[in-house]
């Protein structure tokens, strides 16, 4: 059974850093699609980031590039994003993704991807 475990929220002053983990379990992150969204009260589930292991890519939403990193620790199953000089337009529930394919150009569509994990709550104060 497909799970994942997302975890590492809290909160944090602008200009913090976060490391936001998600713990991947009855599959291997190595030969999966792994991606974070976020969605704020009120908006859409949005796209921060997405990680292909079996074709080395990433990606990262306009909004977070430059502030965002995310990789993966095999030995872990377990896909991690670090988050610095946190904004509170950041402020939202991240959640973590996994799809056995994605079209790359459709990462950032949460209706594409197949497995979720719970959310965890970054929040940003001013």
């Amino acid at each position: 059974e497909v799970q994942l475990q997302a975890s590492g929220g809290g909160l944090v002053q602008a200009g913090g850093s976060l490391k936001l983990s998600c713990a991947a379990s009855g599959f291997s992150v190595d030969a999966y699609n792994i991606g974070w969204f976020r969605q704020a009260p009120g908006k859409e589930r949005e796209g921060v980031s997405c990680i292909s292991s079996t074709e080395g890519t990433t990606f990262y939403a306009g909004s977070v590039k430059g502030r965002c990193t995310i990789s993966t620790d095999s030995a872990e199953n377990t896909v991690y994003l670090q988050m610095n000089s946190l904004k509170p337009e950041d402020t939202a529930v991240y959640y973590c993704a996994a799809d056995v394919w994605i079209k790359s150009s459709w990462w950032g569509r949460a209706a594409e991807w197949d497995y979720w994990g719970q959310g965890t709550q970054v929040t940003v104060s001013s």
